[in-house]
Formats: C-alpha cells, structure tokens, sequence
C-alpha cells in the first residue's frame, strides 16, 4: 500500500471539556485561514491535489467535453414592467449571465447589465435587480470574488446610464421603489466597525433611500429586534401598504402592516406563531401564504385594513399531495406553482381561487420562475428537466394561448435518457422517493457506476432540473441518482421538520437507504458508488462517509459544515442554529455530537477516496470545516485512496462563480470521480 505524501500537519494537543464530555480538536489550528501556518498547508494540500488530478487518464478529453456542455447557456424569467421584459441570459463562454431589456414582448434585447465587461477574470457577479414599477429605473447588486457583498446600483432603463447613487453593505437586497420611482425602501447591513466585532453579517435592517441622497443619511424604517432576524419588504403599487416580514427563524416569519396613507403604525398580521408567512399587497387584499395548520401551505385572503386572524378568509386551501410553494398575482389570475411527489405543477384560478385550470407542462422536471405583473394579462414561467434544457413559455391570459417564448440551444443527445421515480424504505421504515436518470435499456449487473447527490435541509428542494455536467456522466455510463431526503422542502414543513434539530440523523438515514437500495437492486456495487453533496448537502456526505465509509468507492464533499461543534462561532452561521441546534445548550450539544463529522473519523479505517472542497472567499460556510476535516481525515486512513483538499482563490459558496473556474472546478471533480471509480473517459451511445 502507498499512500500520497500529504502535507505535514502536526496534530495540537487541544481538548476542552464541553458539557463535561473531553472533546479532542486537535486541527484547530487549521481555522486561522491567514495564518502564514495555514496558508502554507493549503499552498502544499493545492499542489498535491492538482499533481494527482493532473495525471488521470483522459482529464484532457473530460475538460474538453466540460467545456462543450458548459457552453450550454442559462436563461431567466423575464419579468414584465409596463411592456418592458427584463432577463437573464448567458451564453456560449460567456462567464457571467448578462441581464437584457427588451422592449414589446418581441422586440429587440439591448444590455443593461452586462458583468463580463467588469472583470477580465469574470468574477463580478450581478447579485440581485429590481426594476421599478413604471419601468424607468433599475436597481441591481454587484459583488466579486463570490462574496455576494453587495453595492447597490442604479440604472436608467432609457438611456442605460448609470445613476450616482451607490450603497454598499447591501447583501441580498429587498428592494421596494416607491410608485414615483423617486426612491425605494431596501435592506442593507451595518457598516463595519458599527457594530461589534463579527457581527457585520447580522444586524439586517430596512431603510428609505431617495435618488440622489446620501446612503449615510437613508432613515432607517425598521430594525428587528434580535440581529439574527432577516427583514424583508415590500411595497403595494399604489404606495399605500408598507409590507414587512421577519425571518426569525427558517421555519417561523413574523408580518407586519402599514398604512402609509394615513401615516398608521406597523400592525402585526402574524406575530409569533410557529409556522412561515409570506405575502403580497394586490387589488387592495393581501394574499397571505402561509404553512399555519397546513405543513403543504395555504392561502388567504387578508384585508389590510382588519389584519387579524379572524378575518382571513381562505382562498385556496392545502392540498395533501401536493406542496404550494409560491403565487403569482396577475390582473385577473393566480399562478400557483405546486411541488407534487417532488415534481413541479402549474395551476391557474381566478382571483377568488375558483376556476382551477392545469397548466400542461413538458414533462417531469422543474419550475425555475414564475413571471408576471398584477394588473398585467401574461404570465411567464420558466422550466427545465434532465432532458428538457433551460425554456422559457409565454401565457396569454386573455386568450389562453401557450407558447415558447425562448429557450437555450442544447447540443446534447436526450432521446436515449432514461428518467424514473422509484420508492425505498429509509432505516424507520419512512418512504423516500428518488429520480434516477441512465441511458436507456441499462443492465442492473450491480456494476454500473453511480452519483448519488442529495441535500436535505433547510426546506430546499431537489427536484429533476437540467444539469450541464451531469451529462458528462450520463455520456459515458453513468447513473445519477436524486433522493428527496427527511430536512428537505418536498412534501412540506412536515418532511423539513422530520430531518432538523433532534431529527437531523434522518436525513444521513435516507442518504444511506438510497446508497444500500441502488446496491441491492443491482445497479451498482461500493466500490462503483460515489456520493456526493455541497453546503448543507456537504454535511450529508460528510455524515454517511464517516457511519458508512464501507457503503462507498469515492465521497465528494464541497462547501461543507463538518465541525458541528463550532459551526455557529464563524462568519453568518449562528442563523443556522434553528436549524441544527445550539453547541452550547447542553441538550442540543448531544445532537449534534452524535453526528458531527469531524469528530467521528476514526483512526485505522480504511476510507474511500475523497476530494474537500471549499474556497477562499466563502461568506456563508467558512472553509475552516473542509481543511480540518482533510487534515484528519489524512492522518486517520488506513487506505492508500486519496484523501484530497481543493481550496480555490477568490471563488466563493457557489453563486457569482464564472465558467471558467466552473470549468476548473468540474473538470477536476468528474476527474477524480472517474479516477476514484474506474470509469473510462471515453462516451457511450446514450441509446445502448
């Protein structure tokens, strides 16, 4: 047996005592990432982990298919104002979306955003936009390097030149213009050095800005009262309902009222209640969505002027087999998108909620936007599958008339892909739903080469959507294998409770079941089995490596949570606490104690091969989690496979990233997956 010869991490004799348990974390070290230390490790992990990668055979063929398929664009859904469509599209090499304006639902697109002339190294992202209510102005988020830190902008939609107006600290902005297009309430953090130390990622607040003045000076609207709440707003089109809501927790949002006609006060329409609340002013009622009473959702009809519970009135009320995840107010129309067995549906009504009609979608797969205006009579909505690329329709809401607006050119062989739902029982006895896609006419020889991605948290769905790269391994044989997993949003507030706090171990549970099914029914066998998962999807695959390193030939962990003992004291994870549980209450320790990855490696496994990765400028999950676990991890195996750490320079959790690192990224992964698995890098014919 040769092991690689991994960078020299000396182990620290750090133990604390924590609610009287001796807890070892002997890479602590490894969580100063400036540390000349640290940064030297990392320097020597990158070069041992581009050295192997480099040599695996066929990586230059997987790279150059990569970039084929990445060279797939992406489009978004327009959104329409007062005959002005505003989109995303990216196209061919393209490192960034480009967002559009189109004036007359044919007309002709000019560019109002275009991210790609801002970076040569194309690591300007366009964060977030909203137009204002007449169509003239624009409001969009710019950040680099992946951080998602956002400065405001704002453009002038006739003549695309740039106002002065600039406001930083302005991370996922709400923005709601006032109906003069004067100004808009918006959210923005704290400026650094105002609040205490690490605290500049909380402390999410409202405020007024007029066009032109000052941001320093913008009147602050609302602060909540606990820095980890997450505010929102919005605005009704006439200017006279001021909508506030309150993230408290992932599974609890307060809602407030105001009247600004009549200067009122904020007036609850929720307040403390132990379910999600979510809403929009239109035709002078608020349409309230909401999972009070009804884990699938429901929604109301609230008149704004008498907010209290007793006055709702239900519009549409909660299916059992299917999940309302959002509405779309139209002038005569609501849109309301369903998850049904984890699958999207569309259904029009009336305003009233009568007079349900479905809207008949291509097939099994995913919306990725729904689009219109409220006193508007089309509606737009975006849908993919794992066969279906990225494509845009148009609704007539007057006529009924269906069409495809656009859709992204995909050069890709769909015919002979396979795609099912299959059901398998979890460790309790609970069933779990998974999409499968293959070539067609597969053989279950318990040989086939599987990836296995899941999720599982945070009421986030994983539904069948088009996927670039997974066609890279579909071409050469591969299966990919989806499961809905107890944490996740799919079957409502009931399955995301299921697998969060106390439950969590439910959710590694159903990762597992879906890795010991696909064996047992043939498909594949450990050694052809790779898993895989990113963010909180990170943590699963980190959690089933160290229960069940047996179960798998490669784990590919990226973005992750490992340390589930010190997770909430880096960057903004203290507001996961809702959903994992505090370390530092004694009972909910035990929780997470039992799972947390980085204290379950055990010295003398035989570990499958694993590639960590993370990135420089992660501002949601500090890379601390990926370069203690790699460093333990290497030091614990009793295996020659490779335990490798790929920390990436000025790339952040995901979002903003360009193709070009996309391409370095993917090209490396699938590389070792290949590698890891024993799989040729040379296409099959998807219809074999």
């Amino acid at each position: 047996m040769t092991r690689l010869p991994y960078p020299d991490a000396p182990p620290d004799d750090v133990v604390e005592l924590l609610h009287g348990e001796a807890i070892a974390d002997p890479y602590r070290w490894l969580e100063d990432g400036g540390s000349e230390r640290t940064r030297a490790w990392i320097a020597a992990e990158n070069a041992l982990t581009e050295e192997y990668l480099s040599q695996v055979p066929g990586r230059d063929a997987l790279r150059a298919r990569l970039a084929q398929l990445l060279a797939i664009g992406s489009l978004g859904v327009p959104a329409p104002v007062r005959g002005r469509y505003l989109y995303q599209l990216r196209e061919g090499d393209q490192n960034q979306p480009v967002l559009l304006v189109r004036d007359g639902v044919d007309g002709a697109d000019r560019v109002a955003v275009d991210p790609n002339a801002l970076s040569a190294e194309g690591t300007t992202a366009l964060d977030w936009y909203q137009p204002s209510p007449d169509g003239r102005f624009l409001a969009f988020g710019l950040s680099a390097d992946g951080s998602e830190r956002s400065v405001l902008h704002v453009l002038s939609l006739d003549t695309l030149a740039l106002l002065p107006d600039r406001i930083p600290h302005t991370r996922a902005a709400d923005i709601a213009w006032l109906p003069d297009a004067a100004g808009f309430y918006y959210t923005r953090y704290p400026e650094p050095g105002s609040v205490p130390e690490g605290e500049d990622q909380y402390h999410r607040a409202i405020h007024l800005h007029r066009l032109g003045a000052d941001p320093a000076a913008d009147p602050l609207v609302f602060k909540p009262a606990a820095k980890e709440h997450w505010p929102g707003v919005q605005l009704s089109h006439d200017g006279r309902w001021l909508l506030i809501s309150v993230a408290r927790t992932f599974d609890r949002t307060d809602l407030y009222l105001q009247d600004l006609a009549r200067s009122g006060a904020l007036q609850p329409v929720a307040e403390g209640l132990a379910a999600v609340f979510d809403g929009q002013v239109a035709h002078g009622r608020l349409y309230l969505r909401t999972n009070l009473d009804a884990p699938t959702f429901r929604l109301y009809a609230v008149d704004p002027e008498r907010p209290a519970r007793d006055s709702w009135r239900e519009l549409v009320p909660a299916r059992p087999d299917a999940v309302l995840e959002g509405v779309t107010v139209t002038r005569s129309h609501l849109a309301l998108s369903y998850l049904e067995s984890a699958s999207s549906r569309l259904r029009l009504t009336d305003l009233a909620g009568d007079s349900p009609r479905e809207v008949e979608l291509p097939t099994l797969g995913s919306l990725f936007g729904v689009g219109g205006e409220e006193d508007g009579d089309e509606l737009f909505y975006g849908f993919s599958s794992y066969v279906v690329p990225p494509s845009v329709y148009r609704i007539d809401l007057v006529s009924g008339e269906q069409r495809l607006w656009r859709q992204v050119e995909a050069d890709v062989e769909t015919a002979g892909i396979a795609v099912q739902q299959v059901r398998f029982a979890s460790r309790d006895g609970t069933e779990i739903t998974m999409f499968l896609a293959h070539r067609a006419g597969l053989e279950r020889d318990g040989d086939q080469p599987v990836f296995l991605t899941g999720y599982g948290g945070f009421n986030i769905s994983m539904t069948p959507a088009f996927s670039r790269s997974l066609f890279l391994w579909l071409e050469h044989g591969g299966v990919v294998a989806v499961p809905n997993l107890r944490g996740g949003g799919e079957y409502g507030e009931t399955w995301h409770q299921d697998g969060m706090l106390a439950r969590k171990q439910h959710t590694f549970d159903d990762g597992i079941a879906a890795a010991e099914w696909l064996i047992a029914e043939g498909y594949t066998r450990p050694e052809r089995l790779a898993v895989a998962g990113g963010s909180n999807g990170g943590l699963l695959a980190g959690a089933v490596l160290t229960q069940r390193p047996d179960l798998f030939g490669a784990v590919i962990i990226q973005v992750p949570l490992l340390d589930m003992l010190r997770y909430h004291r880096f960057l903004l994870a203290r507001l996961w606490i809702p959903e994992y549980g505090d370390p530092d209450l004694a009972e909910e320790f035990a929780w997470l104690r039992a799972y947390s990855p980085y204290h379950h490696v055990r010295e003398g496994v035989a570990y499958p091969a694993v590639l960590l990765a993370t990135a420089e400028s992660d501002s949601r999950v500090d890379p601390m989690h990926a370069r203690k676990m790699a460093a333990r991890l290497q030091a614990a195996s009793a295996s020659d496979r490779p335990i490798l750490l790929r920390l990436e320079a000025r790339a952040g959790h995901g979002a903003g990233k360009p193709i070009a690192k996309v391409l370095d990224e993917l090209t490396d992964t699938w590389s070792f997956v290949f590698d890891a698995l024993h799989v040729e890098a040379t296409p099959l014919a998807l219809s074999r």
